[in-house]
C-alpha cells in the first residue's frame, strides 16, 4: 500500500490493510492448489503449468492496473518503490531459489500457507529457510562485496529497453499469451492429451486475449488525467470567467484575516525571489501538478489567490486548482506590477487632491503598513518547504 501511505491510508491502518490483504492471498493460494508440491514443481516437470500461468496473469493484471491507475491520476508511479538491481548476487540468488523451489517443493510464500494447512514437509522447508538464512547473515561480511556488484540501481524495463511503459505492457502481455499457448501444448502432449475447443470457448479466450490490448490502447491514445487539466487550463481563457479578486479587497483580506488566505505567486522562483508581494507563498504554474506541492493549495479552510505577471498565467493556475481542490480560489485582478504601483508604492498625493482621493491614499497607506509589518513577522513561517515524497518499501526483496 506504499504509493497511498501516509496521504490516503494512515501508516496505523496500513498494517491492517496489510493483514486482510495477507489472509486473502493466502486464502487464494490455498484455493488454487499452491500450498501442495506436486502442482507447483508440475512447472519444472512439464506436466502442470498453473504456476507460470498464474504469475504471469497476476503480472500483466497488476501492470495493466497500475498504468491505467497512473494514466486516471489515481495513482503517482514515482512512488511506487522499486528494489535495485544486483545482477549478479540476482543471478546467483535465482538459481539456488529455484533449485530450492525444485527440491523443497515450495517458494517461501507457498511455504507459509502450507504450513497453515498443517502440510509437514512445509515445516521442514522453512527451517532449512531459517538456516540458510542465519548462514548468509553471519557470512554477509565475506559475501557483501560480492552481494552488491554490478548494482543497476532500481531499474525498470521500460526505461532500461529504451520505450515507453505502454509499449513494454504490450510487449509483455504478448509474451504471456505466447507463454500459455505454447505451455499448454506442452502439456497436452506430455498428457496424450488431444483437446478439442467449443467455438464459444475459442471466442471467450480470444476476447480476454484481446481485452489488455484494448485497455493498453486506451491509454495510449487518451490524455492523463495531468494532461486533460493542462488541455483545460490552455483552452479556459476565452471560455469562462474566473473568480476575482481586486488588490484593495485583498489587502483588507489580508490585514484582517490573512491566516485564511493562501497568496499563491505562481511565476517562477528566481522571479519570486526578486520580488513578490507581502505574505505571498511561491508554487511555480509548471508545478502546481507536482505531488509535493498540491497540499499547499488544497487545504479546505483556506481561500486560495493567485498571481502572477499576466492574467493568462494567473487563469491557468485558477483552473488547475479547481481541478484538484475543492477549496475556494480567485485570481488576483491586477498584475504584480499594478499591485506594487497601487498599494506599496503610492505616488504622493497632489494640493489638488479630491477628499476622496486623500481618504483612499490614506487607507491604502494603512493596509500597505499593516501587511508589510505581517509579512516581516511572519516571513519564516510563510514560504512551504518542498514536501519530501518518501517512497515506502515492500514486496519481495
Amino acid at each position: 500500500m506504499g504509493p497511498l501511505v501516509p496521504d490516503i491510508i494512515s501508516n496505523e491502518f496500513n498494517f491492517m490493510v496489510a493483514l486482510l490483504v495477507g489472509i486473502a492471498f493466502g486464502f487464494v493460494l490455498e484455493q488454487a492448489g499452491f500450498s501442495t508440491t506436486k502442482k507447483l514443481v508440475g512447472l519444472f516437470y512439464g506436466y502442470d503449468f498453473t504456476v507460470l500461468k498464474v504469475f504471469f496473469t497476476a503480472g500483466v493484471t497488476a501492470m495493466i492496473g497500475v498504468i491505467l491507475l497512473a494514466h486516471w491520476g489515481l495513482l503517482d508511479l514515482e512512488m511506487i518503490y522499486v528494489n535495485p538491481t544486483f545482477l549478479r548476487s540476482a543471478l546467483i540468488g535465482g538459481l539456488i531459489m529455484g533449485a530450492g523451489f525444485i527440491i523443497g517443493g515450495f517458494c517461501p510464500g507457498t511455504s507459509i500457507c502450507a504450513v497453515a494447512t498443517g502440510k509437514i514437509d512445509a515445516f521442514w522447508f522453512i527451517a532449512g529457510s531459517l538456516v540458510g538464512i542465519f548462514f548468509f547473515m553471519e557470512a554477509y561480511p565475506l559475501l557483501s562485496n560480492f552481494y552488491i556488484a554490478d548494482n543497476m540501481g532500481n531499474l525498470r524495463m521500460d526505461k532500461f529497453l529504451g520505450i515507453s511503459k505502454e509499449w513494454f505492457a504490450i510487449s509483455l502481455t504478448a509474451m504471456a499469451i505466447l507463454a500459455f499457448y505454447f505451455t499448454q501444448k506442452i502439456q497436452n502432449n506430455l498428457q496424450g492429451i488431444k483437446p478439442v475447443y467449443p467455438k464459444q470457448r475459442i471466442i471467450k479466450y480470444s476476447l480476454f486475449a484481446i481485452l489488455p490490448f484494448a485497455i493498453i490502447a486506451f491509454i495510449m491514445i487518451t490524455p492523463d488525467s495531468k494532461q486533460r487539466i493542462l488541455n483545460k487550463a490552455n483552452t479556459f481563457e476565452n471560455q469562462h470567467a474566473a473568480k476575482e479578486i481586486n488588490a484593495d479587497k485583498l489587502v483588507v483580506e489580508l490585514a484582517n484575516n490573512y491566516y485564511k488566505i493562501n497568496l499563491v505567486d505562481v511565476r517562477s522562483p528566481e522571479k519570486f525571489k526578486e520580488y513578490h508581494l507581502p505574505l505571498a507563498i511561491n508554487i511555480p504554474l509548471d508545478s502546481m501538478l507536482n505531488r509535493e506541492w498540491q497540499k499547499e493549495f488544497t487545504q479546505n479552510y483556506k481561500t486560495n489567490v493567485f498571481y502572477a505577471d499576466d492574467s493568462i498565467d494567473t487563469r491557468k493556475a485558477y483552473v488547475i486548482a479547481n481541478n484538484i481542490s475543492d477549496a475556494d480560489t480567485y485570481i488576483l485582478s491586477e498584475s504584480t506590477s499594478q499591485f506594487k504601483y497601487l498599494i506599496l508604492n503610492i505616488d504622493p498625493l497632489s494640493n489638488t487632491a479630491s477628499k476622496n482621493e486623500q481618504q483612499l491614499h490614506q487607507y491604502r497607506t494603512d493596509m500597505a503598513r499593516i501587511i508589510m509589518e505581517l509579512d516581516f513577522r511572519l516571513k519564516n513561517q510563510l514560504q512551504p518547504e518542498k514536501k519530501q515524497t518518501k517512497k515506502v518499501k515492500g514486496g519481495c526483496s
